[in-house]
């Protein structure tokens, strides 16, 4: 009876060369990802976030702080691609990218005009 292995086991190897690519980007994705299957809810949610809080933004700006006919531009933009990000079949973090960025361009816009 033979005792001698050849190979060695594999609990045994050390794997000391494993690098943790953990990011922010990373994190959003896993995030996005694990809202998989509430795309409808979060289309829904975008949906009513642009019609009731964002689309009344450039006519505040507009008249109370001078703000230029861009700002306009901007949000319709940002509120037909949420639309077209949502019905259009794209994946959930599509359609939480656009949420998030229409979020933060709309802050920003905000924080400009009104600071």
């Amino acid at each position: 009876m033979a005792t001698l292995k050849l190979n060695a086991p594999t609990w045994t190897a050390a794997t000391t060369d494993q690098n943790n690519n953990t990011n922010l980007w990373n994190k959003w994705l896993a995030i996005a990802d694990s809202q998989a299957p509430n795309k409808t809810m979060w289309f829904l949610v975008s949906l009513i976030m642009q019609g009731v809080l964002f689309l009344p933004i450039p006519a505040v700006l507009m008249y109370y702080f001078d703000a230029p006919i861009a700002v306009l531009g901007i949000t319709m933009v940002l509120f037909f691609a949420n639309i077209i990000a949502g019905m259009g079949g794209s994946g959930i973090r599509t359609v939480l990218s656009f949420f998030a960025a229409s979020v933060i361009i709309h802050l920003a816009m905000l924080a400009v005009f009104i600071l």
